[in-house]
């Protein structure tokens, strides 16, 4: 736990600052199909910024499999505009506590969507990169981005998506 705070007070702080450049999203523009932009750029800012520093962090471990690239650009897509800053501080603090902070927050309005978003997104976020023409490998990477299947490119994708 003494990791998770500063993580969680990182991750908080880029969510509120996170930029991505023009740069980086004519970068993107090089590499992905028309709809698959289409979809990163579906993705709100924050979530954005954190799909590239984890895609980032991928390859500067020296993974270049585009199939594991474009599962850590694409991993959150799922969440959507309707997941904020307050659901995922609650949610967040709910993995942390337990059950009954989710409880508690569950009853505020949006929540309880906010929350179901959240608990599925994985498999979300990989329905909605096989729509836009990823691989059936780059959806498994995304389905199972929590309980890695694959010991490599799975774990790398969790590692990486954890610490950013």
């Amino acid at each position: 736990m003494s990791g998770w705070w500063p993580r969680k007070v990182r991750r908080f702080i880029r969510y509120v600052t996170g930029r991505v450049g023009d740069a980086e999203r004519a970068g993107l523009r090089e590499w992905l199909s028309t709809d698959q932009m289409r979809l990163f750029l579906s993705m709100p800012r924050a979530d954005q910024r954190h799909s590239l520093d984890v895609t980032s962090a991928l390859a500067a471990a020296g993974h270049m499999d585009r199939e594991l690239l474009l599962a850590g650009l694409l991993h959150d897509c799922g969440k959507g505009p309707m997941v904020g800053l307050w659901h995922r501080v609650a949610w967040s603090l709910g993995e942390l506590l337990g059950e009954p902070v989710l409880r508690i927050c569950g009853r505020l309005p949006g929540f309880p969507a906010a929350f179901e978003r959240i608990a599925h997104h994985a498999e979300r976020s990989a329905v909605l990169a096989l729509a836009a023409g990823c691989s059936s490998r780059t959806a498994g990477l995304i389905r199972h981005q929590a309980a890695p299947m694959d010991p490599v490119h799975g774990e790398a994708l969790r590692r990486a998506d954890e610490t950013h």
